[in-house]
């Protein structure tokens, strides 16, 4: 069952998000239904592109339990297209995004991805009682071949002076880095710059 509410530009509609909810007919073996949520940036979200989300991120249903949410966003900046997928659960969130130079590609690696990162770290996600609930009895009860345990193999303290982020791409650079921690004079937290493409920066702060 598809039910779709008006035609997405750059993620709105007479100011309202896309929302529908689909029940995939391709190899799924879900009883229920996903609740999607879909936005575009830069670029119109036309039919073709519903379809093909619908088509390639419905066959997780297999995998997850009814009216689970997925947050998908499309963007185009210039030669990039790329689709962030985002499925809030208890305890977790599982998020993968996919960039290519075809949008329908980037939608078919995107679900490749997100596949293999619930075979490979199922016993991690579901490890927490709470998380087990977003999940279809048939994908907790399946043996995968056991996941890789993930090694911490170094551990590096300093100390950290507030500073403003500026001051902190500065130091970043200074230090030849792509990342650099510190705590943020304006906010009173600790925060993270990085570096990007195109000679540009992006900040990470927390959100409790």
């Amino acid at each position: 069952m598809l039910k779709f509410v008006g035609v997405c530009y750059n993620g709105r509609i007479d100011n309202k998000t896309v929302v529908y909810k689909i029940s995939s007919k391709i190899n799924s073996k879900g009883d229920g239904t996903m609740k999607f949520i879909i936005s575009g940036k830069n670029i119109t979200v036309s039919q073709g592109l519903k379809t093909a989300v619908e088509d390639k991120l419905g066959k997780l249903e297999r995998y997850f339990t009814p009216d689970t949410e997925v947050v998908v966003t499309l963007s185009v900046e210039k030669e990039r297209q790329k689709i962030e997928v985002t499925i809030p659960m208890k305890g977790n969130i599982i998020r993968s995004e996919q960039v290519s130079n075809d949008m329908y590609v980037s939608i078919d690696l995107v679900e490749e991805v997100i596949e293999r990162q619930l075979r490979k770290y199922k016993n991690k996600i579901v490890d927490k009682q709470q998380a087990a609930a977003n999940f279809q009895k048939e994908y907790l009860d399946k043996d995968y071949e056991e996941d890789e345990e993930v090694k911490i193999i170094r551990t590096k303290k300093f100390g950290i002076k507030p500073m403003y982020p500026e001051d902190a791409c500065v130091q970043m650079e200074l230090l030849g880095h792509n990342f650099f921690v510190f705590f943020n004079a304006e906010t009173e937290q600790v925060n993270v710059v990085y570096k990007r493409k195109g000679n540009t920066y992006g900040l990470i702060e927390p959100e409790f």
